[in-house]
């Protein structure tokens, strides 16, 4: 059978049409895929990130810190890092708890009590240590009225062989309301009913937590880094 030559061109034409309306379709399938995958991989980029993801667990033996044996340790610095021109002193734990899962640390969070805050390093000297610690515990500083606590929650524990500590503890720490994550390395031991937790001196910077005071000049610039070291003993729960 021969079409005739009108009937050829209406074929072809409307065949030709029909590509060009699938095309057409494809297209805005491919580009709505490509759109929405877009847009969730932005929004993945620029989820805010205000400490890490908690992957430990409750799930073992539990364990409560002895708030009489355990404590923080900090120093501050004026003009460079050194211990001449540093203060250091300790802060209480206000309550805090510790997993243990086959006889390894599993998770832990430790609240301190940030009204504790005090000096050692002028504990000879009444006058200049009520003015200091009353200085730390103000705006300026720790705002300890407003924020009367502070934490570390265990966001993960890996075991190590390198160097002088035996564990890294990742976890995030919370300051004046602030959260973000901070890693020690520390020494773990868990030994008839005790579970010892003591990190290394570890530095964070001060004004990411909202610290951001600064004297004169003339009385020292203070340094942004505070460095912490936390000491823990936890009992196991009878």
């Amino acid at each position: 059978m021969f079409l005739g030559k009108n009937s050829f061109f209406y074929y072809f034409s409307r065949s030709n049409k029909i590509l060009i309306i699938m095309k057409r379709k494809l297209f805005s399938v491919v580009f709505s895929a490509f759109f929405v995958t877009s847009v969730l991989i932005s929004c993945k980029k620029e989820k805010p990130v205000s400490g890490d993801e908690v992957v430990t667990t409750k799930d073992g033996a539990q364990f409560m810190v002895d708030t009489l044996n355990s404590k923080v340790e900090w120093k501050g610095y004026k003009i460079f890092k050194s211990e001449n021109t540093s203060h250091f002193g300790t802060i209480k734990f206000e309550s805090g708890d510790v997993t243990v899962k086959d006889a390894k640390l599993e998770s832990g969070k430790f609240v301190t009590d940030m009204t504790s805050l005090t000096s050692e390093d002028l504990k000879n000297n009444a006058s200049q240590l009520e003015k200091l610690n009353g200085h730390l515990k103000s705006g300026d500083f720790f705002e300890v009225e407003k924020f009367p606590t502070a934490s570390f929650e265990i966001t993960k524990v890996t075991p190590s062989t390198e160097g002088d500590y035996n564990t890294v503890l990742d976890g995030n720490l919370t300051l004046k309301g602030i959260t973000k994550p901070v890693q020690f390395k520390a020494n773990v031991s868990i030994k008839e009913g005790v579970v010892s937790i003591a990190t290394e001196p570890q530095d964070i910077s001060r004004e990411e937590f909202g610290v951001k005071f600064q004297s004169p000049v003339e009385n020292g610039v203070i340094k942004d880094e505070i460095t912490l070291q936390i000491n823990v003993k936890a009992l196991e729960k009878k």
